[in-house]
Parts: C-alpha cells; structure tokens; sequence
C-alpha cells in the first residue's frame, strides 16, 4: 500500500481518512457504518482507557457493567430522552432464524417474535436507573457513583471513522445522590476530570462550558461539555457532563428515605467520552507525514533503527542497540527495537512517522565508534546527535518536553482562533474565511439560534464557564445581550 498522504490544504477530509488508514489505526468494515480498531488504534484507545480509569478511581468511582439491550417501553418512560434517541436506535424484533424453505439461506422465524421489543443501547440511562430502583432506598446507599465501559450504537446514515459511527467505545459514568448541589458538583468535578485528561495526555486544550438548551443532552437540565478545536479551524465536542435533575430518578420513581426520615426522588447525572476522542487526537496534531502522537499515550514511545553493512556491523549494534532498549524500558518507556532487515532503513523512517512515535533512534557503525546516536523528533522533526551514555535519561525528558510543548503549540493555535466580533457582517465573514471559535453576543432565544444555524451552519459551542457578563446586542436580531457566546462549525 501507498503511504503517501493526502496533504491538508489539498482535501482535509482525505487526509484524515489517509492516517486513520495509513497510520495502521482502524479499518472500514463489512457492517456498513462501523469499523474494525486495528490492534495500533486499540493499544491508542487502551492507554487513554487506562489513563481515565485511573482518574475515575481516584474520585470514588467504580465500574459495572449493565446489558446491552434496553427493553423499549423503558425509552419511552422519560419524554425528552426518547425524542432524543427515537431517530438513532436498533431495534431487535425476533430472537431466532430459520432455513429459508426455498433454499436461499436463513429468514427471521415470524414465530420468534418478542413479547417485547429490545433497543440496543444508545446510551444506558434508563437500564440503569431501572436497576437503582433496587439498590437505592435509604441516604445511607447515597452517592452510588458507578462507571461502566462499553459500546453503543446509534444508527448514524453519515459516518466518518472514529469521529461518527454505528457502534463505538466509550465510557458512561451514571451517578445518584441526595441532594442537587451534590449532583450539580458531581457533573462539574468530572468536567474537569475530562478537561485534564485531554490537556495532560493528549496535549488538546479545551474550553469548559455549558450548552444551551438546544444542544442540552436529551432529558439532562444541564449539559457541561470540553470542546476543542482541530487545525481546520472546526470545533469538536471532545466530552460531556449532564447534570440530570430528578427526571431519570421520578421516570422509573427511584427514591430514598432521607435523614428526616421522608421519601425523596435521587438527583442524577451522567457522563462520557468515546472513541471519537482517537479522532480529536488526529485532526488535532497529525502532519502531512502522518501521526504525530502525545507520547504519555503514544503505543509505542520510541524505536532504535540500525543503520549497518554486512554481519559483522550488525552484531555490534544488535548489541549496543538491545542494551539500549532494556534501558528504555527499565524507565518506563515503551521502546522496539526494529531489526527486521525485510525493510530498509529511510522505509522504516517513513513507517513510524506515519504511525506518529515520538522518538526515533538511529544507530550505525559510525556511530557506534564515536560512542554517539542520532535522536529525532516526531512533532518537530528536529535531528540532533547525543552521546550514548545516559541516553535512556535523554530520551524521558525529551518525552516529558515534546508532551509539554505538543499542548503549547495547540493552546496557542486555539487562542489565535478565537475572535470577537460585533456585527453579523463580520461573523460570517470570519466563519468563512478564518473559522475557529467565533465569540459573539446572542439573545438567549432558541429561534435565534436556529436561524444562525440554518443559515451559517454554525452552532454555539459553549457559554464558558465563569463568563465575563458585558452587555451587548446579539449579532442576528439586534436584540439586548448580557454575554458572549462562542459558536463555531463543528464535527
């Protein structure tokens, strides 16, 4: 297979696809809208799993897991939250399949029909919330904080590798406490549990906010979310934290006995990232050459290439080479050595640019005489020629410095992307012609929204949190605004 890429300025669209592709991460599949995650984009997806597990942990979390199907009269219990999902879900009908009698293979049995119509889970509120009704009945079962790691499917018609598919991987936190302000702190502490994860490890700078109504999470009474944007000055919703209410709580009557000894409904929330966070990491960092990965994630963090003429060199820097790696890997480091001699040595180069390794060590006969080794960047693509003793040390905290300086270059892209505008004339003109968030004043009212959408194709990202107020005029009607929102086109 080629492994030239599509650059971004000639169809940012294929490029993407070309690294998703190319850089060995997933493939397309023989179900139409979903994909196969091929073991390189799993161990991705493992490590930022991991990463976040941990967080999750480390703020009283624990995980479970609960069933895929979802009987369908549960949908319909909590109105909002039906509506929300009614145009994306499978439906399973029948629960066996027999020979078709005229010979072409098998047909659904008719006489399989559920009593009961199953939904497969496109999000698990309602499976969930059933099953709290039993566990919750006192202020002593009181915060039941569970997270569970999973796959949904919602039936999307337009789907693009890892940013929309049919099915995906994800993580759903499902929460339930006494009061509102627990709940409200719940959703809002895991916001930033979401907002430094993606700056820490995936070096993406994100903008905390909460979505208007209209983009609320359906059945939530508030959505908190982390959108981020990608070098095509697109925003994308990277994760988001509901903050349910009572709703889920009085829809399947799950109450607890409080401390005054009355029954009271259970606040909720609930609250996810997905798979689709691969393709941030993507749009966010990646280069006409390929991947270009965070190492405190990257599946593989560097790889020593030998450069060598005839046996005898390659014994010598097998040698050297393989005490190198054991160093590595003594620190931490998830180090190869890559001594196939299938490859050549600038196909290798190629390779693992295109697969994003932070590091690249090259080893020669030379080299080795002079007690030296080349050391490459994969984000800058900066050379420099180190001395091999103490390398291993060299190598970490030049990991340690591409990670910090990777979210540098991206918090400053993203700060150079945000303009403020105060007419409608300029706001599309910016939207057309720089993208990126656009911060502007709007009325508050959902038909004002709309109308920007419809004609702009833009939606409101966010009203960030701790908002400076200042009065204004919304930029379409022209009517009294106390706030800036930012809007921009989004995946």
């Amino acid at each position: 297979m080629s492994k030239e890429v599509t650059s971004r300025a000639a169809d940012y669209s294929q490029w993407y696809n070309d690294l998703v592709i190319k850089g060995g991460l997933a493939d397309y599949s023989a179900v139409r809208g979903c994909m196969v995650i091929k073991p390189y984009g799993f161990t991705l997806w493992e490590h930022m799993r991991d990463a976040l597990d941990k967080m999750f942990k480390d703020t009283g979390h624990v995980n479970a897991y609960f069933p895929l199907f979802i009987p369908k009269s549960f949908l319909s219990k909590e109105a909002a939250h039906v509506e929300g999902f009614a145009k994306e879900c499978a439906v399973v009908t029948h629960y066996r399949l027999k020979n078709d009698p005229d010979g072409k293979g098998v047909v659904v049995d008719p006489e399989a029909k559920l009593e009961e119509e199953l939904i497969v889970r496109p999000t698990s509120e309602t499976i969930i919330w059933s099953t709290y009704k039993d566990w919750i009945q006192s202020y002593r079962d009181l915060p039941l904080l569970i997270n569970q790691w999973a796959n949904v499917v919602r039936w999307e018609m337009r789907t693009r590798l890892f940013l929309r598919t049919a099915e995906f991987l994800w993580q759903e936190g499902h929460t339930a406490h006494a009061t509102r302000e627990e709940a409200v702190e719940e959703a809002r502490k895991m916001l930033e549990v979401y907002a430094t994860f993606a700056e820490e490890f995936m070096a993406l700078p994100v903008i905390k906010g909460v979505k208007t109504a209209s983009e609320r999470f359906a059945g939530a009474e508030d959505t908190y979310c982390i959108e981020s944007l990608m070098q095509d000055g697109k925003a994308l919703q990277a994760g988001t934290s509901h903050f349910l209410g009572q709703n889920f709580a009085k829809a399947f009557d799950v109450k607890f006995l409080n401390k005054d000894n009355q029954q009271e409904y259970v606040w909720a929330t609930s609250w996810g990232v997905s798979t689709r966070l691969v393709g941030a990491l993507i749009m966010a960092h990646g280069d006409d050459e390929g991947l270009v990965l965070p190492p405190r994630i990257a599946p593989l963090q560097a790889v020593i290439i030998p450069i060598y003429k005839g046996p005898e060199q390659k014994d010598l820097i097998d040698a050297k080479a393989k005490e190198i790696l054991e160093d590595l890997k003594s620190k931490g480091i998830r180090a190869k050595y890559d001594d196939n001699d299938n490859n050549r040595p600038g196909w290798k180069f190629a390779e693992y640019e295109m697969k994003g390794v932070p590091v690249r060590l090259v080893l020669g006969a030379r080299d080795l005489e002079n007690h030296k080794i080349e050391v490459a960047r994969r984000d800058t693509r900066e050379k420099e020629t180190v001395n091999l003793d103490g390398i291993s040390q060299y190598v970490d905290g030049l990991l340690i410095k591409i990670q910090f300086e990777m979210l540098q270059r991206a918090r400053k892209f993203m700060e150079e992307s945000i303009t403020k505008v105060d007419t409608w004339g300029d706001f599309v003109k910016v939207l057309d012609e720089k993208g990126g968030f656009v911060s502007a004043h709007w009325d508050g009212t959902a038909e004002t929204e709309e109308a920007i959408k419809e004609k702009t194709k833009a939606t409101i990202r966010c009203i960030p949190l701790d908002n400076p107020q200042e009065d204004g005029v919304c930029i379409f009607s022209g009517k009294p605004s106390k706030e800036r929102v930012l809007f921009a086109r989004a995946y």
